[in-house]
C-alpha cells in the first residue's frame, strides 16, 4: 500500500503506522521495544496509539528478537531488481570464472589445387 497523505487512512490504518513506525524508532535506537516505550514515542511524535496495537508491535518485535528482521538492510535486495533477502547470511565465495575453450576453425580446404586460389581460372 502506497501512502501519500495520511488523510485517506482509516484511524486503525493510522495506529497501525504509527505503531510499526514508532517500533522502529526504538528498536534502532538500541532500546527494548516494549509497550511503553513504542506509546512514549507515538506520544512524543503528537500521536495516539492504543494499548493494544503497542503490546502487539513489542511481542512482534520481541519473538524475533530484534525490530531488524522487519527492516531492510543496505545491499540486501530490494527496490530495483536486486537479489532476495540475505541479512545476517555469510557472504558467500565467488563463483569460479569458467573460461570456454575457443574451437580453433578447421584448415581451410584447397578445392581448386595448386594453393594459389584458382589461379588457372
Amino acid at each position: 500500500m502506497v501512502v501519500s497523505s495520511l488523510e485517506g487512512l482509516s484511524a486503525s490504518q493510522k495506529e497501525e503506522l504509527v505503531a510499526a513506525l514508532s517500533a522502529i524508532v526504538v528498536g534502532s535506537a538500541g532500546a527494548e521495544v516494549s509497550a511503553e516505550s513504542l506509546s512514549a514515542v507515538a506520544t512524543a511524535s503528537g500521536n495516539s496509539l492504543s494499548t493494544a496495537w503497542a503490546s502487539v508491535f513489542a511481542s512482534a518485535v520481541a519473538k524475533a528478537e530484534s525490530i531488524d528482521k522487519y527492516c531492510l538492510v543496505p545491499g540486501a535486495g530490494g527496490g530495483g531488481g536486486g537479489g532476495g533477502g540475505g541479512g545476517d547470511a555469510a557472504p558467500k565465495a565467488a563463483a569460479p570464472v569458467i573460461e570456454e575453450e575457443v574451437e580453433e576453425a578447421p584448415p581451410a580446404v584447397d578445392m581448386f589445387g595448386g594453393g594459389d586460389a584458382g589461379g588457372d581460372y
